[in-house]
């Protein structure tokens, strides 16, 4: 598995008391575990800042320029367009709990950063901050002997709460206007020469082409995520309820081409004129275009809306309607309109029922045995409350595939699914297993939630324990801002490694991969396994 996630943010030209006021939410949000750490990137518009230990005179002539007093570290500095500011949210008790190594950790990032342009950067004993020897300086002109040797390219003023969650950072001149300067006393040091990156490289005649302030974000993202020994992952901020979150960006290989076509047209039609529901729309299934192009579909019964709230499911919650005794009827229908080979059938979790619903699975598996006897059926089943009795209704209708998803790791159940226990999941499987050994078991399981690798080895391995033939791992994506946040995106080489470690356990097939959902290439894994019986 890799390591931790550095969530990298680029927002833009942002207001400074705007960006202050984001910081202290974010801090927040950090110290309370509801986000990883963070690296903000920004511009500011023209503004002066004052840091806990500047003095009032060492603000020359601000003129129109506005003047913040903040609660950083450090002196008076000018932000303006041209200049990359990075604002850390970090906990510091994760990367050695000391500010001052925090300080000299943030400087080794620029140096990184600058020398991937060519400059030789380096650090000023007794002062913060990094500076560069040779570079052509604008304001002001010279240095006195109080005056460290060089030309400072880049500030540095942070903060460390109670919480030990950092805020604040640091501020690279990249082709900002260093006029600006000459008005105050840059970090409290009298004369201090000030200069930028493209005026340095101009200076020791570099770079005919001089870089973006994008490309440079780039460089100190990737020289922070080395420093710090973190994995940097892009990531946009999200509001709900007014807190703010941090939501990491889809990556390349999570992308899908909308849905449509006629056969897609044609499925839809299907079921809007049955009347039925599939889990691949109520649960947003990423792989609907897919699935209802090759004619195809995982049936949702016993209506649309679920006694429970589990956090990760996008099927409505609530009170649902009585029972429709017609729906396995018009479910074997679909199924022979549509010549289906494997038919996959779930449910909605239904605990006001005595049975759970059972009685209504064990129909709808009869039916489409009778309309269509050359199709398997795998019926992806509720806990039933633990009820061994309504397990034995399903079974006796004897699907091919008994599946039942643990979802998660044991310590995340609390949070993901409120209403189930992880250990009463496992024994429905053993059950299963127990009482009608040659119909395979099946389960599902879910990545990208906080769990770590050996805990899903582990789940894995419990898996195998209670005898189950079929699993598959899958990237979990958060269906809507009131859903859980996705912990962090898994690589495809990372299911590709989950998938060989699952086999070696003894899984007579598994379907690991970002995409892969319980019913995804269902009827593949019911082929080999058959074959290989």
């Amino acid at each position: 598995m890799q390591g931790r996630a550095l969530y990298v943010v680029r927002l833009g030209r942002v207001e400074y008391t705007a960006a202050w006021e984001l910081q202290k939410k974010l801090a927040a949000a950090r110290a309370a575990g509801r986000i990883g750490d963070t690296l903000l990137l920004l511009e500011h518009p023209p503004v002066y800042t004052l840091g806990s230990a500047a003095r009032a005179e060492h603000v020359l002539d601000a003129g129109s320029v506005p003047v913040v007093r903040s609660d950083r570290g450090g002196d008076v500095t000018y932000h303006g367009p041209g200049q990359l500011v990075g604002y850390p949210i970090l906990d510091l008790r994760q990367h050695g709990d000391d500010p001052v190594a925090y300080i000299r950790q943030l400087e080794e990032v620029l140096i990184r950063a600058l020398a991937a342009f060519g400059l030789a950067a380096s650090r000023r004993a007794g002062y913060t901050g990094v500076w560069v020897d040779r570079a052509r300086c604008d304001a002001p002109p010279r240095c006195v002997a109080s005056s460290p040797p060089g030309h400072k390219i880049a500030s540095i003023g942070v903060k460390v709460d109670a919480q030990h969650v950092t805020t604040h950072g640091f501020a690279l001149n990249v082709d900002v206007d260093l006029a600006a300067f000459q008005h105050i006393v840059p970090c409290g040091i009298p004369d201090c020469a000030v200069t930028s990156l493209v005026q340095a490289q101009v200076a020791n005649s570099q770079s005919p082409v001089p870089p973006t302030l994008s490309q440079v974000a780039d460089q100190v993202a990737q020289s922070f995520a080395e420093v710090f020994g973190l994995e940097p992952r892009q990531a946009y901020l999200r509001e709900v309820d007014g807190d703010v979150t941090v939501v990491e960006r889809r990556p390349e290989w999570l992308k899908v081409r909308a849905p449509g076509g006629d056969d897609y047209h044609q499925v839809k039609g299907l079921l809007r004129a049955l009347g039925l529901h599939t889990v691949c729309e109520e649960a947003h299934c990423p792989n609907i275009g897919e699935c209802f192009a090759q004619g195809t579909a995982t049936f949702l019964i016993l209506g649309d809306v679920c006694t429970r709230g589990c956090r990760f499911c996008a099927v409505a919650k609530g009170q649902p309607l009585p029972l429709d005794r017609e729906e396995p009827e018009r479910v074997a229908r679909a199924v022979a309109r549509l010549g289906l080979r494997h038919a996959v059938i779930t449910s909605v979790t239904r605990d006001d029922l005595p049975d759970g619903g059972a009685s209504i699975f064990a129909e709808v598996i009869r039916k489409i045995h009778a309309y269509l006897p050359g199709c398997s059926v795998e019926v992806l089943i509720p806990d039933f409350q633990g009820s061994a009795e309504a397990l034995r209704l399903v079974l006796a209708a004897w699907p091919e595939v008994l599946n039942h998803n643990i979802e998660t790791v044991p310590r995340l159940y609390p949070q993901v699914r409120p209403g189930a226990i992880y250990a009463r999941s496992l024994e429905l499987l053993r059950v299963a297993k127990d009482l009608a050994p040659d119909v395979r078991t099946k389960s599902g399981l879910m990545v990208g939630l906080g769990e770590d690798g050996d805990e899903v080895l582990a789940t894995l391995r419990d898996l195998r324990t209670v005898g189950c033939d079929l699993v598959t791992i899958g990237q979990y994506l958060q269906p809507s801002a009131w859903h859980l946040p996705v912990a962090r995106f898994y690589r495809p080489e990372e299911f590709a490694a989950l998938q060989a470690e699952a086999l070696r356990l003894g899984f007579a097939h598994v379907e690991s991969g970002p995409l892969v959902r319980s019913s995804y290439h269902a009827q593949a894994a019911v082929m080999k396994t058959t074959n290989a019986r």
